[in-house]
């Protein structure tokens, strides 16, 4: 079972520098111009170290350059490190009230511990070079994976009252909070709970996958490399917020009919035209639809279609279709704003609606040690990058 311990936090000091304008959400969702408005905010914006730049005047390349800011952040006050070790209990509050609480402590990345995290979807390729210089340049982990934990009553465990460590609203409007707690009772209360059940990732395959590469290269005997910072949240409906991810199309062949194809899996029927209030209804209910500049079509699937996909998630029951398509791109929206947009721009030729995924097949899923599809779930709010780091070497 899973291994989950505290750590001696580095964080921002809160007297010297005000939290929202140095966290930033993580590296894999920040694109060039988001970077540029995020450095602009503050000097010691995390982004500087998340996603580093060359400094040309040290001779430094961006790996270094990023050590080298921590370094200086560190020497001035504006990082300071906690006296003794913590778990951190972390609370993310969305504009509509949905709230998600979870913990951020460090799961151990060595046999057995390892056998208690479980990968939840499958990945898509990704080079982790990039990655892996950045930790073995700064010694730190600078933003958590998301893990589910499938022990009951961790919720209960932590406590997000009182003034916090540290807070920031982001740019959607998200309150995040966090507290530290070195109570030797309360830490331990949360390491024995977490190591009653697996740890699911739900977020941070790829960080999670560099953490361990860096273990294999460093050994088990070096500082911080058994370890990675995770956010450990309790599979349940009530603290957790689970989007689903819509597929775009493009570069189909003219005079495919895309709704013929779609029908050999689903039964098919129209919702009307491509308008503002046909896309809303179908975006606000959820519904599993296409959608494309010639009009929205309702599907349903038929029976032998879970059957063929092996489950009944609606990413593997879509995937049958999109296998019988001629060469084309897929893309992914994880809004039904941003999918129906990619449409009406013609950025995209179709995009395909998904409902989300449940908890409970979540939990089921896991409990069966099976991954789903890669993109099958968008779990949100994101975390701050920046709100506490983990260096791995000792205080």
């Amino acid at each position: 079972m899973p291994r989950f311990s505290p750590f001696t936090g580095l964080h921002y000091d809160p007297a010297r520098v005000e939290v929202g304008k140095v966290v930033a959400p993580p590296y894999d969702v920040v694109g060039p111009d988001e970077r540029v408005t995020l450095a602009a905010r503050h000097s010691a914006n995390s982004i500087l170290v998340e996603l580093p730049e060359p400094d040309p005047r040290r001779g430094a390349d961006r790996y270094e350059a990023a050590a080298a800011r921590l370094a200086e952040w560190v020497a001035g006050g504006i990082l300071v490190r906690d006296p003794s070790p913590a778990f951190y209990p972390y609370r993310m509050t969305a504009p509509g009230g949905s709230v998600t609480v979870g913990v951020l402590g460090v799961l151990g990345l060595e046999e057995p511990s390892a056998a208690g995290i479980l990968p939840h979807e499958e990945t898509l390729p990704k080079a982790k070079t990039d990655r892996l210089d950045l930790l073995c340049a700064t010694r730190v982990n600078l933003s958590p994976i998301w893990g589910l934990s499938l022990a009951p009553g961790l919720t209960a465990l932590l406590d997000v009252s009182g003034e916090p460590l540290a807070h920031a609203v982001d740019d959607d409007g998200v309150r995040h909070e966090l507290w530290a707690v070195d109570d030797p009772v309360a830490i331990t209360a949360v390491e024995q709970l977490v190591a009653t059940a697996p740890v699911v990732v739900a977020d941070g395959h790829h960080r999670l996958a560099v953490a361990s590469d860096y273990l294999a290269g460093a050994g088990a005997g070096t500082p911080g490399a058994d370890g990675v910072l995770a956010l450990v949240v309790e599979l349940a409906d009530d603290v957790l917020s689970v989007g689903p991810i819509h597929r775009l199309l493009t570069g189909l062949p003219d005079g495919l009919d895309l709704v013929d194809v779609f029908a050999s899996w689903f039964d098919v029927a129209r919702a009307g035209d491509f308008d503002d209030r046909t896309t809303t209804a179908l975006g606000q209910a959820s519904a599993l639809a296409l959608v494309m500049a010639s009009g929205c079509w309702l599907l349903s699937p038929k029976d032998g279609t879970v059957e063929a996909a092996g489950s009944d998630l609606y990413s593997s029951m879509v995937a049958l279709a999109i296998a019988e398509l001629p060469d084309h791109e897929l893309a992914f929206a994880n809004s039904w704003r941003s999918a129906v947009a990619a449409v009406g721009s013609e950025d995209a030729q179709a995009a395909v609606l998904l409902p989300p995924v449940r908890i409970d097949q979540i939990g089921d899923w896991a409990h069966a040690r099976r991954r789903m599809p890669p993109k099958s779930t968008f779990f949100h709010p994101k975390p701050r990058t920046g709100m506490v780091f983990r260096p791995l070497d000792p205080a």
